[in-house]
Protein backbone atom coordinates (compact mmCIF):
# COMPACT_ATOMS: atom_id res chain seq x y z
CA UNK A 1 0.00 0.00 0.00
CA UNK A 2 1.54 3.28 -1.12
CA UNK A 3 1.70 6.23 1.23
CA UNK A 4 -0.29 9.45 0.99
CA UNK A 5 1.36 12.86 1.28
CA UNK A 6 -1.15 15.55 2.35
CA UNK A 7 1.31 18.29 1.39
CA UNK A 8 1.10 17.29 -2.27
CA UNK A 9 -2.64 18.08 -2.47
CA UNK A 10 -3.46 21.51 -3.88
CA UNK A 11 -7.27 21.64 -3.92
CA UNK A 12 -10.30 20.35 -2.06
CA UNK A 13 -13.30 20.09 -4.36
CA UNK A 14 -17.02 20.04 -3.57
CA UNK A 15 -17.91 18.01 -6.64
CA UNK A 16 -21.67 17.40 -6.56
CA UNK A 17 -24.65 16.70 -4.35
CA UNK A 18 -28.12 15.37 -4.94
CA UNK A 19 -31.13 13.68 -3.40
CA UNK A 20 -32.82 10.53 -4.70
CA UNK A 21 -36.44 10.83 -3.60
CA UNK A 22 -37.24 7.17 -4.38
CA UNK A 23 -34.66 5.80 -1.93
CA UNK A 24 -34.55 8.80 0.39
CA UNK A 25 -30.79 9.09 -0.04
CA UNK A 26 -28.66 12.22 -0.22
CA UNK A 27 -25.36 11.73 -2.04
CA UNK A 28 -22.48 14.09 -1.34
CA UNK A 29 -19.30 13.94 -3.44
CA UNK A 30 -15.89 15.50 -2.79
CA UNK A 31 -12.38 15.18 -4.17
CA UNK A 32 -8.75 15.97 -3.41
CA UNK A 33 -7.36 17.35 -6.68
CA UNK A 34 -8.28 14.87 -9.41
CA UNK A 35 -6.91 11.85 -7.62
CA UNK A 36 -9.14 10.91 -4.69
CA UNK A 37 -12.95 11.06 -4.65
CA UNK A 38 -15.13 10.58 -1.61
CA UNK A 39 -18.86 9.83 -1.72
CA UNK A 40 -20.88 10.12 1.47
CA UNK A 41 -24.51 9.01 1.68
CA UNK A 42 -27.19 10.11 4.14
CA UNK A 43 -30.31 7.98 4.37
CA UNK A 44 -33.73 9.39 5.25
CA UNK A 45 -36.05 6.40 5.87
CA UNK A 46 -39.54 6.29 4.35
CA UNK A 47 -39.00 9.79 2.99
CA UNK A 48 -42.34 11.37 2.08
CA UNK A 49 -42.92 13.36 -1.08
CA UNK A 50 -41.56 16.87 -0.63
CA UNK A 51 -44.24 19.56 -0.95
CA UNK A 52 -43.53 22.02 -3.75
CA UNK A 53 -43.64 24.90 -1.25
CA UNK A 54 -40.59 23.48 0.51
CA UNK A 55 -38.51 22.71 -2.59
CA UNK A 56 -36.38 25.86 -2.62
CA UNK A 57 -35.75 25.64 1.12
CA UNK A 58 -34.88 21.95 0.84
CA UNK A 59 -32.36 22.65 -1.93
CA UNK A 60 -30.69 25.31 0.22
CA UNK A 61 -30.53 22.92 3.18
CA UNK A 62 -29.12 20.11 1.05
CA UNK A 63 -26.40 22.39 -0.26
CA UNK A 64 -25.51 23.40 3.29
CA UNK A 65 -25.27 19.73 4.24
CA UNK A 66 -22.86 19.18 1.34
CA UNK A 67 -20.74 22.11 2.50
CA UNK A 68 -20.60 21.22 6.21
CA UNK A 69 -20.17 17.45 5.82
CA UNK A 70 -17.15 18.19 3.65
CA UNK A 71 -15.12 19.10 6.73
CA UNK A 72 -14.48 15.38 7.37
CA UNK A 73 -12.72 15.06 4.01
CA UNK A 74 -11.07 18.47 3.83
CA UNK A 75 -9.10 17.66 6.99
CA UNK A 76 -7.37 14.74 5.22
CA UNK A 77 -4.96 17.20 3.60
CA UNK A 78 -6.08 20.78 4.43
CA UNK A 79 -5.15 21.99 0.92
CA UNK A 80 -4.80 25.72 0.21
CA UNK A 81 -7.51 25.90 -2.46
CA UNK A 82 -11.24 25.24 -1.85
CA UNK A 83 -13.43 24.84 -4.94
CA UNK A 84 -17.23 24.66 -4.88
CA UNK A 85 -18.21 23.28 -8.28
CA UNK A 86 -21.91 23.95 -7.81
CA UNK A 87 -21.06 27.66 -7.98
CA UNK A 88 -19.73 30.41 -5.71
CA UNK A 89 -21.39 31.09 -2.38
CA UNK A 90 -23.12 34.21 -1.16
CA UNK A 91 -21.26 36.11 1.52
CA UNK A 92 -23.09 34.77 4.59
CA UNK A 93 -22.88 31.14 3.45
CA UNK A 94 -19.15 31.44 2.78
CA UNK A 95 -18.65 33.11 6.15
CA UNK A 96 -20.60 30.37 7.96
CA UNK A 97 -18.52 27.64 6.30
CA UNK A 98 -15.27 29.39 7.13
CA UNK A 99 -16.28 29.68 10.78
CA UNK A 100 -17.23 26.01 10.97
CA UNK A 101 -14.02 24.83 9.31
CA UNK A 102 -11.67 27.14 11.21
CA UNK A 103 -13.19 26.88 14.69
CA UNK A 104 -14.59 23.37 14.33
CA UNK A 105 -11.13 22.11 13.29
CA UNK A 106 -9.20 24.15 15.89
CA UNK A 107 -8.44 21.09 18.03
CA UNK A 108 -7.42 19.07 14.96
CA UNK A 109 -5.20 21.94 13.79
CA UNK A 110 -3.52 22.30 17.19
CA UNK A 111 -2.80 18.60 17.42
CA UNK A 112 -1.43 18.49 13.86
CA UNK A 113 0.50 21.77 14.25
CA UNK A 114 -1.38 23.51 11.44
CA UNK A 115 -2.28 27.21 11.41
CA UNK A 116 -5.78 27.55 9.94
CA UNK A 117 -6.01 31.32 10.40
CA UNK A 118 -6.54 32.80 6.94
CA UNK A 119 -6.10 29.39 5.30
CA UNK A 120 -9.77 28.43 5.01
CA UNK A 121 -11.32 30.53 2.23
CA UNK A 122 -14.56 29.60 0.49
CA UNK A 123 -15.30 31.12 -2.95
CA UNK A 124 -17.64 34.10 -2.87
CA UNK A 125 -19.64 35.91 -5.50
CA UNK A 126 -22.92 34.05 -5.45
CA UNK A 127 -26.25 35.76 -5.00
CA UNK A 128 -28.06 35.39 -1.72
CA UNK A 129 -31.57 33.92 -2.05
CA UNK A 130 -34.55 36.16 -1.65
CA UNK A 131 -35.75 36.46 1.91
CA UNK A 132 -37.40 33.16 2.87
CA UNK A 133 -40.99 33.12 3.97
CA UNK A 134 -42.81 31.04 6.55
CA UNK A 135 -43.36 27.57 5.13
CA UNK A 136 -46.20 26.68 7.46
CA UNK A 137 -44.21 23.82 8.98
CA UNK A 138 -46.19 21.71 11.47
CA UNK A 139 -45.59 22.51 15.13
CA UNK A 140 -43.28 19.69 16.10
CA UNK A 141 -39.82 19.50 17.63
CA UNK A 142 -37.12 17.23 16.24
CA UNK A 143 -34.95 16.23 19.22
CA UNK A 144 -31.50 14.74 18.53
CA UNK A 145 -30.84 11.85 20.92
CA UNK A 146 -27.21 11.13 21.74
CA UNK A 147 -27.54 8.34 24.29
CA UNK A 148 -26.40 10.56 27.16
CA UNK A 149 -28.22 12.45 29.87
CA UNK A 150 -28.70 15.86 28.22
CA UNK A 151 -31.08 14.97 25.40
CA UNK A 152 -33.20 12.89 27.77
CA UNK A 153 -33.63 15.91 30.02
CA UNK A 154 -34.76 17.88 26.96
CA UNK A 155 -37.29 15.20 26.05
CA UNK A 156 -38.88 15.33 29.48
CA UNK A 157 -38.96 19.14 29.52
CA UNK A 158 -40.76 19.14 26.17
CA UNK A 159 -43.15 16.45 27.39
CA UNK A 160 -44.00 18.51 30.46
CA UNK A 161 -44.65 21.52 28.22
CA UNK A 162 -46.99 19.52 25.97
CA UNK A 163 -44.71 20.03 22.96
CA UNK A 164 -45.11 17.49 20.12
CA UNK A 165 -41.71 15.91 19.51
CA UNK A 166 -39.88 13.19 17.61
CA UNK A 167 -36.69 11.52 18.87
CA UNK A 168 -34.07 11.50 16.11
CA UNK A 169 -30.56 10.11 15.88
CA UNK A 170 -27.88 9.63 13.25
CA UNK A 171 -26.14 6.26 12.94
CA UNK A 172 -26.74 2.68 14.03
CA UNK A 173 -25.99 2.73 17.75
CA UNK A 174 -28.05 0.18 19.68
CA UNK A 175 -27.43 2.19 22.85
CA UNK A 176 -28.93 5.35 21.37
CA UNK A 177 -31.85 3.38 19.95
CA UNK A 178 -32.63 1.94 23.39
CA UNK A 179 -32.68 5.43 24.92
CA UNK A 180 -34.81 6.79 22.08
CA UNK A 181 -37.29 3.95 22.42
CA UNK A 182 -37.53 4.50 26.19
CA UNK A 183 -38.73 8.08 25.57
CA UNK A 184 -41.95 6.74 24.04
CA UNK A 185 -41.78 9.40 21.29
CA UNK A 186 -42.08 8.79 17.56
CA UNK A 187 -38.64 7.75 16.27
CA UNK A 188 -36.52 8.87 13.32
CA UNK A 189 -33.25 7.01 12.70
CA UNK A 190 -31.14 8.66 10.02
CA UNK A 191 -28.28 6.81 8.34
CA UNK A 192 -24.87 8.33 7.66
CA UNK A 193 -22.31 6.42 5.59
CA UNK A 194 -18.93 8.12 5.69
CA UNK A 195 -16.95 7.34 2.54
CA UNK A 196 -14.78 4.22 2.99
CA UNK A 197 -12.14 5.99 0.91
CA UNK A 198 -11.49 8.30 3.86
CA UNK A 199 -10.59 5.43 6.20
CA UNK A 200 -8.32 3.98 3.52
CA UNK A 201 -6.62 7.33 3.12
CA UNK A 202 -6.15 7.60 6.90
CA UNK A 203 -4.31 4.28 6.84
CA UNK A 204 -2.02 5.67 4.14
CA UNK A 205 -1.05 8.81 6.03
CA UNK A 206 -3.86 11.36 5.71
CA UNK A 207 -4.22 13.95 8.43
CA UNK A 208 -6.75 12.96 11.06
CA UNK A 209 -8.41 14.30 14.19
CA UNK A 210 -11.52 15.79 15.73
CA UNK A 211 -14.21 17.25 13.45
CA UNK A 212 -17.31 19.30 14.43
CA UNK A 213 -19.75 16.39 14.30
CA UNK A 214 -22.59 18.41 15.84
CA UNK A 215 -22.40 20.86 12.93
CA UNK A 216 -22.71 17.99 10.46
CA UNK A 217 -25.58 16.37 12.36
CA UNK A 218 -27.29 19.76 12.60
CA UNK A 219 -27.24 20.08 8.82
CA UNK A 220 -28.62 16.55 8.47
CA UNK A 221 -31.45 17.41 10.84
CA UNK A 222 -32.28 20.61 8.94
CA UNK A 223 -32.83 18.52 5.82
CA UNK A 224 -34.91 16.07 7.87
CA UNK A 225 -37.04 18.83 9.38
CA UNK A 226 -38.01 20.09 5.93
CA UNK A 227 -38.56 16.62 4.54
CA UNK A 228 -40.69 15.21 7.36
CA UNK A 229 -42.29 18.45 8.53
CA UNK A 230 -40.93 19.87 11.81
CA UNK A 231 -40.67 23.53 12.72
CA UNK A 232 -37.99 23.18 15.42
CA UNK A 233 -34.68 21.37 15.86
CA UNK A 234 -34.07 21.22 19.59
CA UNK A 235 -30.56 20.40 20.72
CA UNK A 236 -29.44 19.84 24.32
CA UNK A 237 -26.23 21.83 24.59
CA UNK A 238 -25.64 23.50 27.94
CA UNK A 239 -23.87 26.81 28.54
CA UNK A 240 -20.69 25.00 29.59
CA UNK A 241 -20.19 23.96 25.96
CA UNK A 242 -19.30 27.53 25.03
CA UNK A 243 -16.24 27.56 27.29
CA UNK A 244 -12.92 27.03 25.50
CA UNK A 245 -10.92 23.91 26.29
CA UNK A 246 -7.83 26.15 26.43
CA UNK A 247 -6.23 29.09 24.65
CA UNK A 248 -3.04 29.12 22.61
CA UNK A 249 -1.38 32.12 20.97
CA UNK A 250 -4.42 34.20 21.87
CA UNK A 251 -6.86 31.84 20.14
CA UNK A 252 -9.51 29.72 21.81
CA UNK A 253 -9.54 26.00 21.14
CA UNK A 254 -12.91 24.52 22.03
CA UNK A 255 -13.52 20.79 21.60
CA UNK A 256 -17.24 21.57 21.80
CA UNK A 257 -17.30 24.55 19.42
CA UNK A 258 -20.13 23.15 17.28
CA UNK A 259 -22.15 22.80 20.50
CA UNK A 260 -21.45 26.39 21.53
CA UNK A 261 -23.78 29.36 21.54
CA UNK A 262 -21.58 30.95 18.86
CA UNK A 263 -22.30 28.14 16.40
CA UNK A 264 -25.96 27.98 17.41
CA UNK A 265 -26.41 31.67 16.58
CA UNK A 266 -24.53 31.37 13.27
CA UNK A 267 -26.65 28.49 12.05
CA UNK A 268 -29.96 29.80 13.41
CA UNK A 269 -29.42 33.16 11.68
CA UNK A 270 -28.38 31.48 8.43
CA UNK A 271 -31.50 29.30 8.44
CA UNK A 272 -33.73 32.32 8.96
CA UNK A 273 -32.05 34.12 6.05
CA UNK A 274 -31.73 31.21 3.60
CA UNK A 275 -34.25 28.49 4.43
CA UNK A 276 -37.41 29.39 6.33
CA UNK A 277 -38.50 32.07 8.74
CA UNK A 278 -40.48 29.54 10.78
CA UNK A 279 -37.75 26.91 11.24
CA UNK A 280 -36.18 27.27 14.69
CA UNK A 281 -32.79 25.88 15.66
CA UNK A 282 -31.78 26.16 19.31
CA UNK A 283 -30.67 24.39 22.47
CA UNK A 284 -33.28 24.11 25.18
CA UNK A 285 -30.61 23.61 27.87
CA UNK A 286 -28.42 26.57 26.89
CA UNK A 287 -29.05 28.54 30.15
CA UNK A 288 -28.01 25.56 32.29
CA UNK A 289 -24.62 24.42 33.54
CA UNK A 290 -23.64 20.76 33.27
CA UNK A 291 -24.32 20.39 36.98
CA UNK A 292 -27.80 21.85 36.58
CA UNK A 293 -28.51 19.33 33.82
CA UNK A 294 -27.25 16.39 35.88
CA UNK A 295 -29.40 17.47 38.83
CA UNK A 296 -32.45 17.27 36.60
CA UNK A 297 -31.33 13.98 35.08
CA UNK A 298 -30.77 12.44 38.52
CA UNK A 299 -34.56 12.46 38.95
CA UNK A 300 -35.20 10.60 35.67
CA UNK A 301 -34.54 7.13 37.06
CA UNK A 302 -36.31 5.39 34.15
CA UNK A 303 -33.31 6.23 31.97
CA UNK A 304 -30.54 5.36 34.42
CA UNK A 305 -30.17 1.71 33.31
CA UNK A 306 -29.87 2.73 29.64
CA UNK A 307 -27.95 5.96 29.20
CA UNK A 308 -24.24 6.34 28.54
CA UNK A 309 -22.07 9.37 27.86
CA UNK A 310 -18.93 7.28 27.34
CA UNK A 311 -17.72 8.24 23.87
CA UNK A 312 -15.97 4.93 23.41
CA UNK A 313 -19.44 3.53 22.77
CA UNK A 314 -19.89 5.81 19.76
CA UNK A 315 -16.67 5.39 17.78
CA UNK A 316 -17.15 4.97 14.02
CA UNK A 317 -14.42 2.32 13.85
CA UNK A 318 -12.64 0.02 16.28
CA UNK A 319 -13.67 -1.98 19.31
CA UNK A 320 -16.21 -0.68 21.80
CA UNK A 321 -16.39 -1.30 25.54
CA UNK A 322 -18.22 -4.39 26.71
CA UNK A 323 -20.16 -2.24 29.20
CA UNK A 324 -21.88 1.14 28.90
CA UNK A 325 -19.12 2.87 30.90
CA UNK A 326 -15.42 2.22 30.30
CA UNK A 327 -14.43 4.06 33.50
CA UNK A 328 -11.23 5.29 31.85
CA UNK A 329 -12.25 8.24 29.65
CA UNK A 330 -12.88 11.87 30.66
CA UNK A 331 -16.61 11.57 29.92
CA UNK A 332 -16.97 8.70 32.39
CA UNK A 333 -15.01 10.61 35.00
CA UNK A 334 -16.93 13.85 34.59
CA UNK A 335 -20.42 12.33 34.47
CA UNK A 336 -19.69 10.28 37.59
CA UNK A 337 -18.47 13.40 39.40
CA UNK A 338 -21.33 15.59 38.17
CA UNK A 339 -23.98 13.09 39.29
CA UNK A 340 -22.38 12.36 42.67
CA UNK A 341 -23.87 15.39 44.48
CA UNK A 342 -27.38 14.43 43.32
CA UNK A 343 -27.59 10.63 43.56
CA UNK A 344 -27.22 8.28 46.54
CA UNK A 345 -23.77 6.72 46.42
CA UNK A 346 -24.96 3.09 46.01
CA UNK A 347 -27.19 4.10 43.11
CA UNK A 348 -24.36 5.91 41.32
CA UNK A 349 -21.80 3.16 41.79
CA UNK A 350 -24.35 0.64 40.52
CA UNK A 351 -24.66 2.62 37.27
CA UNK A 352 -20.89 2.73 36.71
CA UNK A 353 -20.00 -0.61 38.21
CA UNK A 354 -17.50 0.89 40.67
CA UNK A 355 -16.59 4.02 42.61
CA UNK A 356 -14.38 6.10 40.34
CA UNK A 357 -13.62 8.57 43.14
CA UNK A 358 -11.95 5.89 45.25
CA UNK A 359 -9.28 4.99 42.71
CA UNK A 360 -5.98 6.81 43.35
CA UNK A 361 -4.74 5.91 39.86
CA UNK A 362 -7.35 8.26 38.40
CA UNK A 363 -5.96 11.34 40.18
CA UNK A 364 -4.33 12.82 37.02
CA UNK A 365 -7.57 12.38 35.08
CA UNK A 366 -9.63 14.23 37.69
CA UNK A 367 -6.92 16.90 38.00
CA UNK A 368 -7.49 17.65 34.30
CA UNK A 369 -11.21 18.10 34.93
CA UNK A 370 -10.33 20.53 37.72
CA UNK A 371 -7.73 22.25 35.52
CA UNK A 372 -5.34 21.69 38.40
CA UNK A 373 -1.88 21.90 36.85
CA UNK A 374 -3.37 20.61 33.60
CA UNK A 375 -5.74 21.85 30.89
CA UNK A 376 -9.25 20.53 30.45
CA UNK A 377 -9.48 17.29 28.43
CA UNK A 378 -10.45 17.36 24.77
CA UNK A 379 -13.89 16.03 25.56
CA UNK A 380 -17.46 17.21 26.10
CA UNK A 381 -17.08 17.88 29.80
CA UNK A 382 -18.10 20.77 32.04
CA UNK A 383 -16.06 23.71 33.19
CA UNK A 384 -13.35 23.32 35.81
CA UNK A 385 -15.33 25.36 38.33
CA UNK A 386 -18.16 22.81 38.07
CA UNK A 387 -15.83 19.91 38.84
CA UNK A 388 -14.30 21.89 41.70
CA UNK A 389 -17.69 22.73 43.18
CA UNK A 390 -18.85 19.13 42.88
CA UNK A 391 -15.78 17.78 44.67
CA UNK A 392 -15.99 20.49 47.34
CA UNK A 393 -19.59 19.45 47.98
CA UNK A 394 -18.61 15.78 48.29
CA UNK A 395 -15.79 16.69 50.66
CA UNK A 396 -18.45 17.90 53.07
CA UNK A 397 -20.48 14.68 52.99
CA UNK A 398 -19.77 11.73 55.22
CA UNK A 399 -20.53 9.12 52.55
CA UNK A 400 -17.89 10.53 50.18
CA UNK A 401 -15.24 12.35 52.21
CA UNK A 402 -13.07 9.29 52.90
CA UNK A 403 -12.84 8.18 49.26
CA UNK A 404 -9.28 8.52 47.95
CA UNK A 405 -9.77 11.32 45.43
CA UNK A 406 -12.23 13.29 47.55
CA UNK A 407 -9.89 13.16 50.54
CA UNK A 408 -6.94 14.18 48.37
CA UNK A 409 -8.93 17.09 46.96
CA UNK A 410 -9.90 18.30 50.43
CA UNK A 411 -6.35 17.99 51.68
CA UNK A 412 -4.24 19.24 48.75
CA UNK A 413 -6.39 21.25 46.35
CA UNK A 414 -9.42 22.80 48.01
CA UNK A 415 -7.43 25.05 50.40
CA UNK A 416 -5.83 26.75 47.37
CA UNK A 417 -9.14 27.50 45.64
CA UNK A 418 -11.13 30.72 45.97
CA UNK A 419 -14.42 30.40 47.80
CA UNK A 420 -16.37 30.95 44.56
CA UNK A 421 -14.90 27.75 43.11
CA UNK A 422 -16.26 25.72 46.00
CA UNK A 423 -19.88 26.88 45.81
CA UNK A 424 -22.34 24.54 44.11
CA UNK A 425 -25.62 26.43 44.42
CA UNK A 426 -24.74 29.43 42.17
CA UNK A 427 -23.99 27.01 39.32
CA UNK A 428 -27.48 25.52 39.42
CA UNK A 429 -29.46 28.61 38.40
CA UNK A 430 -30.27 29.31 34.71
CA UNK A 431 -28.15 32.16 33.37
CA UNK A 432 -26.81 33.69 30.19
CA UNK A 433 -28.15 34.26 26.66
CA UNK A 434 -30.09 31.67 24.69
CA UNK A 435 -32.20 31.24 21.52
CA UNK A 436 -35.20 29.54 23.13
CA UNK A 437 -38.39 30.66 21.31
CA UNK A 438 -41.29 32.31 23.09
CA UNK A 439 -43.45 29.19 23.06
CA UNK A 440 -40.93 27.36 25.27
CA UNK A 441 -39.63 30.31 27.23
CA UNK A 442 -40.87 29.06 30.62
CA UNK A 443 -39.88 25.40 30.50
CA UNK A 444 -36.81 25.88 32.69
CA UNK A 445 -38.60 27.96 35.29
CA UNK A 446 -39.58 25.02 37.49
CA UNK A 447 -36.88 24.23 40.08
CA UNK A 448 -34.36 21.73 38.76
Amino acid sequence: MSGFDPRAVRAFRFVRFGFDAASGTAELAYALDDRVEFVERIGFPDAPALPDARRAAFDQALRLLHLLAGVSYYKAAVPPDIRVESGPLDESTAALCEQVYEHGLAEFAWQNRIDLAGRVSFPRGGTAPSAPIALGLPRSSLVPIGGGKDSLVTVELLRAAGEPATAAWVGQSDLIRACAERTGLPLLNLRREVSPALFELNRRGALNGHVPVTAINSAILVVAALLYGHDAIVFSNERSASAATFETDGRAVNHQWSKSLAFECLLADWLREHVASDLAYFSLLRPLSELAVTRRFARLSRYHPLFSSCNRNFKIAGERPTSRWCGQCPKCHFVFLALAPFLPKPQLTAIFGRNLLDDPALAPAFDALLEWRAHKPFECVGEARESRAALATLAGRAEWREDALVARFAREIMPALPAADRALEPLLAPAGPDRIPARLRGVLDAPG
